[in-house]
């Protein structure tokens, strides 16, 4: 018998991906963009100076534990949705099944080492960003972590910094990369545009944090269009956040100006 290899995977015309590309941002990085830039424009109009602004980052959901465990859950379940999309979308029928994204199973070791080296080169200049943009008013005073202490108040904050960097990192440079590079994007446009888009959803933390994100995009997506490779920013992502939002406690109780807080 004569057996052939039929693909049923449907041609995708430019239309359509541009329309998959906006449903996929529409489901979480874009609407909050879209949200951010609305936000800064309610910041930069109050009567309050922008410096004396306060931004939440994982605010308590309800003042009975359980059901604020609960809302906590839930909402971080239901905001990885656009992950599993993108995985969906980019799945391949032969291994490595992921690769589209950049991601294979191999050389875990190396990737997660290339992750923590990030780790230093961003946190570092990231802090002192920071600071800076907090003596020229150009950030609000950021509270990464303010929920009431409880025994799983930390690992709700871990699974928080992981979703923020599964969301980002699997949507801007795995997918949109991908993508874009179906539409005949050259890199460069490419590493512009994710990393603006970047920049945008984190404009309600002020004007700082849309430059800080953007250097930020601009390292990653160079690093990823030259290595292909996904996991060391996902691992580099998710220690930034982990040490934000479980070390913010201490921070703030040691350097209270810097988060607006009283001495």
């Amino acid at each position: 018998m004569h057996s052939s290899t039929v693909d049923f995977s449907p041609a995708l015309s430019r239309a359509r991906i541009w329309w998959e590309i906006a449903i996929v941002l529409a489901l979480g990085l874009g609407e909050s963009a879209v949200y951010s830039v609305v936000q800064l424009a309610y910041r930069l109009t109050d009567s309050t100076p922008l410096a004396d602004q306060t931004a939440t980052l994982n605010p308590s959901r309800s003042d009975r534990e359980v059901f604020d465990l609960i809302y906590q859950v839930l909402g971080i379940a239901f905001s990885i949705v656009p992950v599993l999309l993108v995985c969906f979308l980019l799945w391949q029928a032969s291994r490595p099944h992921l690769g589209r994204l950049g991601l294979d199973g191999a050389r875990l070791g190396r990737d997660t080492g290339h992750g923590i080296l990030l780790v230093v080169a961003i946190g570092v200049p990231g802090i002192a960003l920071y600071l800076v943009g907090r003596m020229l008013g150009l950030f609000v005073a950021v509270n990464p972590g303010s929920l009431d202490n409880y025994w799983w108040t930390v690992p709700v904050l871990l699974l928080s910094a992981a979703r923020a960097a599964l969301m980002e990192e699997f949507v801007v440079l795995g997918y949109l990369f991908a993508r874009l590079k179906q539409l005949g994007w050259g890199i460069w446009p490419i590493i512009i545009a994710t990393s603006v888009l970047r920049a945008s959803y984190h404009l309600y933390q002020g004007p700082g944090a849309f430059i800080g994100n953007l250097a930020m995009g601009l390292l990653f997506g160079w690093l990823f269009a030259r290595t292909g490779r996904l996991l060391p920013f996902l691992v580099a992502h998710f220690v930034i956040d982990a040490a934000a939002f479980v070390g913010y406690p201490w921070a703030a109780a040691t350097f209270p100006a810097l988060f607006g807080l009283p001495g």
